[in-house]
């Protein structure tokens, strides 16, 4: 996965050497795809460092939908089925899982639209709400609760046109997300979730 985003980005310095034909204002685009959202390794640790937490990875079809604010340059928001993750703790194996669902408003910006390849760059903010925390294994009857997250987001992609008004996109995307923990309403820390996202879709421009 880090030599995808790694091979991503140098396609895109590449790319966006490439003459340039606008994308228009007030033109919409509507992508449907899906992702993998595959947190970063290490997680953090709860309770005062004792417990490790590493999060697993979840896919889920994603829908986006782009509004160009000026040539090239577009304001797109991202919506997807809710993800599920279980939650391991180190030396205890799977003590429960959630569901998140992750809405990111990101402006960006657009290299070569209109061109047989288009590379992306954007930014912007991704807020994350968690619910149907279970708990089971060691944990099993406890109330689990994951606080939600406001946080950066970055992006980067590749569109490879299909037909006039088509593409098909890959991009990779990753995410500040990082969540307070309670149990049976105790503090126990928090866990740093800080995804990177892969997917690809298929683009309409409108």
């Amino acid at each position: 996965m880090r030599l995808l985003s790694a091979s991503l980005l140098a396609l895109l310095a590449a790319g966006a050497a490439l003459p340039a034909a606008a994308q228009s204002a007030g033109d919409w685009s509507l992508a449907i795809g899906a992702h993998s959202v595959d947190p970063k390794s290490d997680n953090g640790s709860l309770a005062g460092g004792t417990l490790p937490v590493s999060v697993d990875s979840s896919v889920r079809p994603t829908i986006t939908f782009e509004y160009f604010l000026r040539d090239n340059l577009g304001l797109e928001v991202l919506a997807a089925l809710p993800f599920q993750h279980d939650i391991d703790i180190d030396g205890l194996g799977t003590v429960g899982s959630t569901k998140h669902l992750p809405p990111t408003v990101s402006l960006q910006y657009h290299f070569n639209s209109g061109g047989t390849v288009s590379p992306l760059l954007g930014i912007g903010v991704n807020y994350t709400t968690f619910f149907s925390e279970d708990t089971e294994g060691a944990l099993a009857g406890s109330d689990l609760e994951l606080g939600d997250s406001w946080g950066l987001a970055a992006r980067a992609g590749l569109d490879f046109k299909v037909g006039e008004r088509g593409a098909i996109r890959v991009d990779v995307r990753w995410m500040d997300i990082d969540s307070s923990v309670r149990l049976d309403g105790a503090k126990l820390g928090t866990v740093n979730i800080d995804p990177w996202a892969y997917g690809a879709a298929y683009v309409m421009t409108f």
